[in-house]
Formats: C-alpha cells, sequence, structure tokens
C-alpha cells in the first residue's frame, strides 16, 4: 500500500499527529493524500499513566482509555486515516527518489513522509536510524533515553520525529503537542510551503 505520511507509533504524539493530519481532509492541499498509522501501543507509556494535571482531561483519566479512545475518535471522525493493527516496524529504508520503504513484520508499505513516534527507551530496534541515536538531552542519563537527532522534528527531508524521541521531556501534554506540530508542517508542505494549520470553528 501507498501513503503520502505513514505515522510510526500510536501514542500521544502519533495519534495526535494523525488527528491532525486528517482533519484537514477538505482542504485543497490534502485531499486525496492517504494517511496511514502503524498503532504501536503496547510498549506506551499511557499504558500505566494516570492524569491529573493535563488542561481539558477529567482529573483520574488513565493513559490506557486515551489509547482507546484515541483509535475511536480516528476512526469516527477521519476514517480515511488507515489505522494499521498489530504491526511492528522493523526498519525504515530511503528510496532513490526521496521516499521510503517502511518494513513491519508482517508486509512492507512505500511512503512520501515517514513520522516517526514510539518511545524514547534504549530497546528502539527500528533499522535505518543508527546515525541519528544520542543519548537522550531531557532525560536523567541513568534511564538511558535516547532521541533522534533533529532540528525542529526533521530529520532529513521527509523524514520527521515527533514525542519523546523527538528530545522532548515525557509529559503527555508534550508529546501531543510535539505531534500536532509535525502535522501542521507536514500540511504546510502540502501546501507549497504556506504555513498552514486546522481548527475546528463553532458557526454561528
Amino acid at each position: 500500500m501507498n501513503f503520502d505520511a505513514l505515522i510510526i507509533g500510536g501514542g500521544a504524539s502519533g495519534m495526535s499527529c494523525a488527528l491532525v493530519l486528517g482533519s484537514a481532509q477538505h482542504k485543497a492541499y490534502a485531499q486525496g493524500k492517504e494517511i496511514g498509522i502503524i498503532m504501536h501501543q503496547k510498549a506506551s507509556h499511557l499504558q500505566t499513566a494516570l492524569f491529573n494535571n493535563v488542561l481539558g482531561l477529567k482529573p483520574g483519566t488513565l493513559g490506557k482509555d486515551i489509547l482507546e479512545q484515541g483509535k475511536q475518535q480516528l476512526t469516527s471522525l477521519y476514517p480515511h486515516v488507515t489505522q494499521i493493527e498489530k504491526e511492528k516496524v522493523k526498519a525504515v529504508i530511503p528510496n532513490a527518489s526521496g521516499a521510503f520503504t517502511v518494513e513491519t513484520n508482517k508486509n512492507s508499505y512505500h511512503t512520501k513522509i515517514v513520522v516517526i513516534a514510539v518511545g524514547y527507551t534504549n530497546l528502539f530496534t527500528i533499522k535505518g536510524f543508527e546515525n541519528y541515536i544520542a543519548p537522550h538531552p531531557k532525560a536523567m542519563a541513568k534511564k538511558q533515553r535516547i532521541w533522534l537527532k533533529n532540528k525542529d522534528h526533521k530529520i532529513t527531508d521527509n523524514l520527521y520525529v515527533a514525542g519523546t524521541l523527538a528530545g522532548w521531556r515525557s509529559q503527555f501534554s508534550i508529546a501531543a503537542g510535539s505531534g500536532a506540530q509535525v502535522a501542521t508542517d507536514i500540511l504546510t508542505v502540502w501546501n507549497d510551503g504556506n504555513h498552514t494549520k486546522v481548527h475546528d470553528k463553532l458557526t454561528v
């Protein structure tokens, strides 16, 4: 299957990125764009998270519930965003065209843009990023966290990283915002470099 943008990771940053990209479906620059997300969630820190200090979330909200609700939100609002379940990404391979092949344990996908939005532990095993891995700049050294070296979320052309793996601290609102930022950067590319964001507004 071919994509215009494929997100790897179904946690806070990955799903936030997918929601913003999906919400641009009626914009001329985004019409017909194929968007996918490989829903890595099993190792997400949201599985054990409890939220009392996040604006807009009811105190006592569980991270595991956000994971499930996020998938449902994507399905109900933006069904054109393809959710790929129960696949583990093995490698991201650049092509001569500037696009990428994403290989999982079950399939291969071709995509023009990749967003990597998985966790920042040193158990990161996706091939293709060996030259970008470094100790995380905003985590305690003893935890052996990593990041993928980038500038404003961009690793190289058409390759982005979001969330804690982009070098941000492990805070839900930060990770979600990071994913949204990457989405608006991609939308800006699709919109011929014109700075772009997507808002829903009440109609009066």
